[in-house]
């Protein structure tokens, strides 16, 4: 019994004790910040600006050479020499390949040989056709004779043009021996090696040159925002920028060329292609990316960080951090998001401080201790 008595007398200490504490906390505010702090959630948060934000229009896009060819031999022959290695950049005129061409050389020679022989029988009949007019004044030719002189002569002037023109052929196809690149880009890989004979008809050709800089490409957009874009493009060049597939990593930025001519009626898309510098080799033909055309810049737009939009069954809110240090919820109107930031349309005010990372732990009237604040568009940090 004794032994009980000390037990119960000691529960009884405890929960004075306690109760004493907890009268203790009420009565003192500093008592009360004390366990506040105690209890608080640590966030990140950021501040509600306003600034003039671009406005996009995203869609897949897949980057295409400004242009390419596939170098081919426009005569038959054997192939002595490819001067270009896979891989090299090349510039409009540099030696492609060579091939064998002495028969060219050898037509040209007889091309250029019967012309000659047609001249000097040219200027024969002209000096006959003189001799005749001279003579028919005298009435010591015919005029049938005449007319015979007129004719060798003429046949011979035909002749000769018909030489020029067969030297002017020979020369060419001795020129098309020499393959020179009719742009400047990058080489592929090589389809036939130097001792083949090659021809005009082979499918694969010689090598593919591709022009990497600029390049292009195409992307596709809802037909319904084309309205707005030709109107948009018909006041000024729109920009785009062009990200890499996973959206993370800025490539390059350029301008939009064109709207095709027509909308994909089985997809309900429009096709769009924009021209871009590639200063830096990012874009690849073939390569699918995401661009972004800016369509518009709205004035004194209101954003925030992405991080800070939440999903619930009602929609879209931010947790909004309160004067003393507590949080509620609040419903926004969310407009586009991009490179970090959204934009709010409605249900936020300039200024006001949102939580940005940490909401998994909050609840309405939570007691917050911030420990950073970013900026919209910036990486948020981890508490």
């Amino acid at each position: 019994m004794p032994l009980f008595n000390k037990r119960a007398g000691a529960s009884a200490a405890v929960v004075i004790g306690s109760i004493a504490i907890v009268f203790a906390i009420r009565g003192n505010p500093d008592a009360q910040q004390a366990a506040k702090a105690d209890h608080a959630v640590p966030v990140v948060v950021a501040t509600v600006r306003k600034a003039d934000e671009p406005i996009y229009r995203a869609g897949l896009g897949t980057v295409q050479a400004f242009n390419k060819v596939t170098i081919r031999s426009r005569v038959e022959g054997e192939l002595e020499t490819l001067a270009v290695t896979e891989g090299m950049d090349v510039k409009a005129g540099d030696l492609i390949a060579q091939l064998d061409a002495r028969q060219y050389k050898a037509a040209l020679a007889q091309a250029i040989a019967q012309s000659a022989r047609d001249q000097a029988q040219l200027e024969n009949a002209k000096a006959e056709l003189a001799r005749m007019q001279s003579l028919t004044k005298q009435d010591y030719a015919t005029h049938q004779q005449l007319d015979a002189a007129v004719a060798a002569a003429r046949q011979f002037e035909a002749a000769v043009q018909g030489d020029k023109a067969a030297i002017d052929n020979a020369q060419v196809q001795v020129d098309y021996t020499t393959i020179r690149s009719p742009l400047s880009g990058r080489t592929g890989i090589r389809q036939i090696d130097p001792g083949n004979i090659v021809h005009p008809t082979d499918a694969n050709g010689l090598i593919v040159i591709t022009q990497l800089q600029p390049i292009s490409v195409i992307f596709t957009l809802p037909s319904n925002q084309v309205t707005a874009i030709n109107k948009a493009s018909a006041q000024a060049s729109l920009k785009v920028e062009v990200w890499s597939q996973d959206d993370t990593e800025k490539l390059d930025e350029g301008t939009l060329q064109l709207v095709d001519n027509q909308i994909d009626t089985d997809t309900g898309t429009a096709r769009l292609k924009a021209t871009l510098p590639n200063a830096r080799s990012q874009l690849w033909p073939g390569e699918f990316v995401n661009a972004h055309l800016q369509l518009d810049l709205r004035r004194d737009a209101l954003s925030v960080p992405a991080p800070a939009i939440q999903r619930g069954r009602d929609g879209l809110f931010v947790w909004l951090v309160q004067a003393d240090k507590t949080v509620v919820p609040r419903p926004v109107k969310v407009g586009q998001t991009q490179d970090g930031k959204s934009l709010i349309e409605a249900g936020l005010e300039q200024g006001q401080t949102i939580v940005v990372d940490g909401q998994y732990r909050l609840r309405a009237g939570a007691h917050i201790e911030a420990r950073d604040v970013v900026a919209a568009g910036t990486v948020d940090k981890q508490p």
